[in-house]
C-alpha cells in the first residue's frame, strides 16, 4: 500500500512523518499523474484558499475529483476538510466539492486561539483522542450520508462519506496513530 499526501502547500510534511513511523510508504503528490501511484491520499492542513488555488494552477484539482469520484479513499485535515466540502460559508474559494458538507472557517478562532481537547471517537477506540486545533474549520450542515465519527460542542468534527474522511482537528502533530489507522483500514477495504 502506498500513501499519498498532498504536498503542494500546509503540514504535508508532518503526514509524510506519521505515516512513515508507521511504516507505511509514502509519496509526496504533486502533479495529476501521481494520483495513479497511490492507494489513497491525505490532504493536509494549511491555507485551502491557497491550496485550491496551486490545485487549479498545478492541474490537479480535476484529475483529483474524478479519482474520488471514482473510489480513491481520501482524507482531509482542516484546511484539507475546507477543500473536500462543497460549500464554504461567507467566503469564495476552490473547492474539491465531493463531500456533502457545509463549512465555516476559522470557527474556533485565530491562530492564537489555538487548542488541544480530549474526544470521544468510538470509531477508534475507547480511550480519548488528544486533538489539535488551529484554525479550524466546523461543519454546519451535513448531508443524510454523512456519517458523524466525532463531535466538540455538538458540532461535528470528524466525518465520513463513503471513501472520503475529514477532521477538523490535525491528528498529524500528535503521537495517536489512531485516525490514520482507521484512513488505512479505509484504503485496505
Amino acid at each position: 500500500m502506498r500513501i499519498g499526501v498532498l504536498g503542494l502547500q500546509g503540514d504535508f510534511r508532518e503526514h509524510v512523518e506519521m505515516l512513515s513511523l508507521m511504516g507505511v510508504e509514502t509519496l509526496v503528490v504533486k502533479l495529476p499523474e501521481d494520483l495513479d501511484l497511490v492507494d489513497g491520499l491525505i490532504i493536509p492542513g494549511g491555507e485551502s484558499t491557497t491550496m485550491g488555488r496551486v490545485m487549479e494552477n498545478m492541474r490537479i484539482r480535476e484529475p483529483l475529483v474524478k479519482k474520488i469520484e471514482q473510489g480513491l479513499p481520501v482524507y482531509g485535515t482542516c484546511a484539507g476538510m475546507i477543500l473536500l466540502s462543497r460549500k464554504v460559508v461567507d467566503h469564495v474559494q476552490p473547492l474539491l466539492g465531493v463531500l456533502d458538507i457545509e463549512i465555516e472557517r476559522n470557527a474556533y478562532g485565530r491562530q492564537v486561539e489555538s487548542f488541544e481537547v480530549d474526544l470521544s471517537i468510538p470509531a477508534v477506540g475507547e480511550k480519548p483522542f488528544r486533538a489539535v486545533f488551529i484554525r479550524a474549520p466546523k461543519v454546519v450542515k451535513h448531508g443524510a450520508r454523512v456519517e458523524v465519527l466525532a463531535e466538540y460542542n455538538k458540532d461535528p468534527i470528524l466525518v465520513r462519506e463513503g471513501n472520503i474522511l475529514a477532521s477538523s482537528f490535525h491528528p498529524e502533530l500528535t503521537q495517536d496513530t489512531r485516525i490514520h489507522e482507521y484512513f488505512l483500514r479505509m484504503v485496505e477495504k
